[in-house]
């Protein structure tokens, strides 16, 4: 059974068609991918699925739920947690402040009840804390717990987006493009990261450029191209599909993924 479910999704901007009748199901394990060109849609996909743009056409389900149009906070909460192409963090908090945000998106009182001193909001603040600094250890950030997310690397940056994602405990994980900006060796812990958080039951959905990675790492590719789906597969599937590899792979590129 699907987790996430797109029924003919259409995109219009005024005369642009940026994405054009994409039905798409998402399961709830694993981890799924979403690759293509510039320009193809991705990014405007992931928007109507969480909330940040309504689709012109088309309906949304997930987890059961139809959310077409719900605004992001409201399903963010069901379970559907994203993260951004360009970092976004409070840069003026410490890495453990920024945690302890994403995991008051499920506490009682939220982030308001942190600074109310009755015995129940101290408790449940206590929680948050525990949670954060089990977060922060599961994705190697515990030395830099105490340091301003400003001064962080950028690959530690884009590190702590996701744990702070995880801290809203998703359901499904939506990643616009992780491994941007980082090194070999950043992209292989990134790999390890997204394989540990797959096998403790959160399903992923990510947009990424690095066909390495994706190859690798991915149980099933979509391939958006101009707006629309052109193929769905298994990787090896993905890597000889003779229309992937003329709209965005290439022969030699396709050789050596």
């Amino acid at each position: 059974m699907s987790l996430l479910r797109l029924d003919s999704i259409t995109r219009r901007f005024g005369g642009l068609v940026a994405l054009e009748n994409v039905s798409l199901e998402i399961p709830g394990q694993g981890l799924s991918a979403v690759i293509g060109p510039n320009g193809a849609g991705k990014t405007t996909l992931f928007n109507m699925i969480s909330g940040f743009m309504p689709p012109s056409d088309g309906r949304v389900h997930f987890d059961g739920a139809e959310i077409t149009g719900q605004p992001p906070e409201t399903i963010a909460r069901r379970g559907l947690i994203r993260t951004f192409q360009l970092v976004q963090l409070f840069e003026d908090l410490t890495v453990l402040e920024n945690v302890k945000v994403g995991c008051h998106l499920h506490t009682r009182g939220g982030l308001w009840a942190a600074l109310v001193p009755s015995r129940a909001a101290r408790a449940e603040e206590a929680a948050v804390e525990a949670e954060a600094w089990r977060l922060l250890a599961e994705t190697g950030l515990t030395a830099h717990a105490h340091s301003f997310a400003a001064v962080l690397p950028y690959g530690q940056k884009r590190l702590l987006e996701i744990t702070r994602a995880l801290a809203a405990r998703p359901k499904l994980l939506l990643l616009d493009e992780p491994a941007a900006g980082l090194n070999r060796s950043e992209t292989d812990a990134l790999a390890a990261l997204l394989r540990r958080i797959v096998k403790t039951g959160t399903a992923i959905l990510l947009i990424e450029h690095d066909m390495n990675l994706v190859m690798n790492i991915a149980d099933e590719i979509a391939v958006l191209d101009f707006g629309r789906l052109i193929a769905k597969g298994k990787p090896d599937e993905i890597r000889r599909n003779p229309d992937v590899i003329a709209a965005y792979l290439g022969t030699e590129e396709a050789a050596h993924v």
